[in-house]
Parts: structure tokens; sequence; C-alpha cells
């Protein structure tokens, strides 16, 4: 029998499950490719670590992509999305494991380590990048993404909100020099996530107005984004090599 993720979890990207035109869906799909396809540009030959892989697809991309030799490794928390990754997507030389991406560690350490769109979901950011530091080979490269727009008081998975600066700011003083950077801007119709019209948006934070209210400075975060950027998130992929 064919493992099964719920491809309506607004956290889980499944390729296959996804629906052209959906904000949360085909287009959330959309975009997560195309970040990857970024960081397949800079992958080094030797060994790379996908860092919260999720269903597996990316990893998968990453080794095919690379134009270079490469051993890939996929790590999540959820070992039903690593069973999901190794039936789908696994190859000769791409392999995955449950495991935890704060406190994963691996003495050999990483030629390329790629983390796409893990941070603000995490309790300790900071923590996690210099434990990504702490892998990455010397003239290695680290690939990291995060919305750069708010997301917490829409998305309960989410616990920090980056702007730029701030998600840069994760990566000073770790030896790291940015080399590269991708930035993405996705629209959205406010009136459907209100209305929650895509499947995937019954997993969004209910009873916004109380929570805001609860939550001040969230919601002047939201406001002032707005007003800068309209309804729209924008995201940062950055490229540092050690």
């Amino acid at each position: 029998m064919a493992l099964k993720l719920d491809v309506d979890s607004l956290e889980r990207i499944v390729p296959s499950a996804t629906e052209d035109g959906e904000t949360t869906g085909g287009e959330a799909m959309r975009l997560a490719l195309d970040r990857y396809r970024f960081a397949a540009g800079h992958v080094r030959p030797g060994r790379l670590l996908d860092a919260a892989c999720g269903s597996g697809y990316g990893t998968r991309l990453l080794a095919d992509q690379a134009g270079c030799s490469v051993d890939a490794l996929g790590i999540d928390l959820s070992e039903q999305a690593v069973a999901f990754a190794t039936e789908h997507f696994a190859s000769s030389n791409v392999s995955y494991r449950a495991a935890n991406a704060m406190s994963f560690a691996d003495p050999e350490g990483f030629d390329t380590i790629v983390s796409i769109e893990t941070i603000e979901h995490l309790p300790d950011p900071a923590t996690f990048c210099r434990q990504l530091a702490s892998m990455l080979r010397e003239g290695g490269v680290l690939v990291a993404s995060a919305p750069v727009t708010p997301s917490v008081d829409a998305n309960p998975y989410h616990l920090h909100d980056f702007s730029e600066a701030s998600f840069l700011n994760l990566f000073d003083g770790l030896g790291l020099e940015p080399f590269d950077t991708f930035r993405q801007r996705q629209p959205f119709d406010a009136v459907a996530v209100l209305r929650r019209t895509e499947p995937r948006m019954e997993g969004m934070r209910r009873n916004l107005a109380r929570w805001y209210v609860e939550h001040p400075d969230a919601f002047a975060r939201r406001l002032w984004s707005t007003v800068r950027h309209g309804f729209a998130n924008k995201y940062l992929t950055v490229a540092m090599r050690r």
C-alpha cells in the first residue's frame, strides 16, 4: 500500500496533490521548486544535507539538478514524511532519515547544506543556524530561505516573523559570506484567505481578530507590511559560502 501524507496540510507540500492557481497549493509549490532550483545551482560536489526535507521532492531535485556528483541526505522530524520521501524520491545517491533538525549533527560534515522555509518554524532559529554552520565543511555552501513579510498571524505553525535584515542577522558571526540572493513575491487574494476557499487554508489560524487583539505588535507588523507591499508575501533565499 502506498504511503500517504495529509495533502491538505498547510505545511506539507506534495507535488502531485497541488492545484494550479491556489496560493497555498500550486503557487506555493512553484515557489518552493524555484527556491530548490536556485539552491541546486550552488551545490558543491560531495555530501549534501537538506534539513527539514518534508515530502522529499526538493532533496531529489537538488541531487538531480546539481550538475556534479553528490550524496544527498534529507532529514525531517516526521517519520511519516520520511517514509513517504523514501518511497517516492529515494535513489542510489538520495536517502532520507527521521531526525530533529534542531539537534541533528554529523561529524563528517557536508559540502552543501540546504534549509528551505524551515527557520520560521523553530523555537530557536539562532541555535539552528549555528548548528548548520558547524556542519559545513571549508569551502562549502549553505543555502537558506525564509518568509520576510509577516506570517505568524495567519500561519499557526510559524513561530517567528522576519524582515530581510533580521533573517540575514541570524548568520552574522558564523564565518559565512553571502554571495547570492533570490527574492520572490507571492500576491494573494485577501478575501479568499479570509473565506478559506482553498483546502489547505483550513490549517490557517482561526479567530484572527481576537488573536490580533492579544498580539498588537503582530497586527502592527501586518499593517505596515500591507502598506509597503500590498497583499503579498515575500521570501528571501540566500547562498553563503564558508
